[in-house]
């Protein structure tokens, strides 16, 4: 038996390729998925199955694309109809591969279709792991507000029973392998301990201490943020999306070209460079967002229609932004300018810039009221890390809609964690027709290191 784990940065999204005796399975595979086909070619193994354990909401799922590669048979939820897969799978539903027996277990809670896989060897009916996607999270659990809050607390009521009396029960000893690790959105404050087991998380999820009653309050009370691409990722991974053989790849422009393309008001400007390199010269009208925050943040801004083209610190940075971009359903990506920023420049053509400032900046600028205080973070950052005293609160994501909340007759400070998603703000207000936005480079981390007052 050979078990991998294949991690997606970014959106802590965890896949899994599992092989025994030539053969092999795939569950929740990710979009660009390759790395299945190269596993098994290594192992000389056939893939037979590609398993979902629900409609995945915050990334596109490779399944059909990991089909057309292997012809394997897809297996997902009877409980929602998928218009893709072979296989409608219930509760106790078993399949084979190799020596290894998969049982399904029907988990609903985080989703009403969501299952969980228990995997076990030929020789023993004991349970050796279980693939628990979005129910069970290393010290937490999944997030039940996807239907509304209204009905959260029934789903959390639903989760709460799943987690007891289906996955609890399978024993101390099982292994188990989630959908996300830490930083995925999927849940609340998921660890990153790696492995974990049932006996595990018996003692150390602070969910699984809480009776029933607290653990629905609990569960229920918890805001997280909803990014507004998670709704086409739920109609992709319903009815299937397209395959990257329908899709053309990012070309690299010529200045004269890529000069045509943007003139195309459907056409917006990412920049994938640093802050401080997209504070000191950038296109104008572009949108900041460094090349760390590509495997996730450009799906809590953009619509999924959305064309594109890149201004990249290196021409090979489209293969890493390509792949990122795809995984969250942004498939309109005309291409990017060859020569980079240099060449724009050095062509004569505009330029703006974005003010920065530092902690101690900030700090004086505000005792003299010189300034209004953008803090762009999300919610429980407010909560749990404190804010300025004073900050304007609009979460990053929602910044689009909302710059008309801001003044502009006052300069704006945009703060976050260390200024990367301030940087991603301040172009916002920019290509609103914000004048005089600058960015705090180190962000809040700098405002605590230097012991500057906030409050909860």
């Amino acid at each position: 038996m050979k078990l991998e784990i294949i991690k997606s940065e970014g959106l802590a999204h965890n896949s899994y390729y599992l092989a025994d005796e030539n053969e092999a399975v795939v569950i929740d595979p990710k979009r660009d998925c390759e790395i299945y086909t190269q596993l098994a070619e290594k192992d000389c193994t056939k893939i037979k199955y590609i398993l979902e354990t629900h409609r995945n909401e915050d990334y596109v799922v490779g399944s059909l694309e990991l089909q057309n590669l292997t012809e394997a048979e897809i297996g997902h939820s009877n409980a929602l109809k998928f218009k893709y897969g072979e296989h409608n799978l219930a509760e106790g539903d078993t399949l084979n591969v190799g020596s290894i027996k998969i049982k399904v277990l029907y988990t609903p809670g985080h989703t009403n279709e969501s299952l969980c896989y228990v995997a076990n060897s030929s020789a023993s009916d004991d349970p050796l792991m279980v693939f628990s996607g979005d129910t069970l999270f290393a010290g937490s659990v999944g997030r039940t507000d996807l239907y509304g809050k209204k009905v959260q607390p029934a789903q959390a009521e639903k989760l709460y029973n799943s987690l007891f009396e289906k996955l609890l029960p399978l024993g101390d000893h099982v292994l188990v392998y989630p959908a996300h690790g830490a930083g995925s959105v999927c849940g609340h404050s998921i660890t990153g301990q790696e492995p974990i087991t049932i006996g595990y998380e018996k003692k150390t999820n602070p969910y699984l201490q809480l009776s029933r009653k607290n653990f629905v309050e609990k569960v229920s009370s918890e805001e997280l943020v909803f990014p507004r691409y998670f709704r086409q990722m739920e109609k992709y991974n319903q009815n299937g999306p397209p395959l990257f053989s329908e899709l053309s790849y990012p070309k690299p422009f010529s200045l004269a070209a890529f000069n045509e393309e943007i003139r195309e008001p459907i056409v917006m400007i990412m920049d994938t460079r640093m802050p401080y390199a997209f504070a000191g010269s950038h296109i104008p009208n572009s949108l900041s967002m460094w090349l760390g925050g590509t495997s996730v943040y450009p799906g809590w801004i953009l619509d999924t229609k959305q064309y594109i083209v890149f201004i990249l610190e290196r021409p090979s940075d489209i293969d890493i932004v390509a792949p990122r971009l795809r995984r969250l359903g942004l498939d309109n990506m005309c291409g990017y300018l060859c020569g980079g920023i240099n060449e724009w420049q050095e062509a004569g053509n505009p330029i703006t810039t974005t003010g920065t400032m530092s902690a101690l900046d900030l700090k004086n600028k505000l005792e003299k009221g010189e300034v209004e205080v953008l803090d762009v973070r999300e919610p429980n950052e407010w909560k749990e890390d404190g804010i300025i005293e004073g900050a304007k609160r609009i979460h990053f994501a929602d910044l689009i809609d909302k710059t008309g909340s801001l003044t502009k007759d006052k300069p704006i400070a945009a703060t976050c964690s260390v200024g990367n998603r301030a940087s991603t703000a301040a172009s916002i207000l920019e290509k609103a027709g914000y004048k005089n936005v600058s960015n705090v480079l180190g962000g809040m981390t700098a405002w605590t290191n230097l012991g500057y007052p906030t409050r909860k």
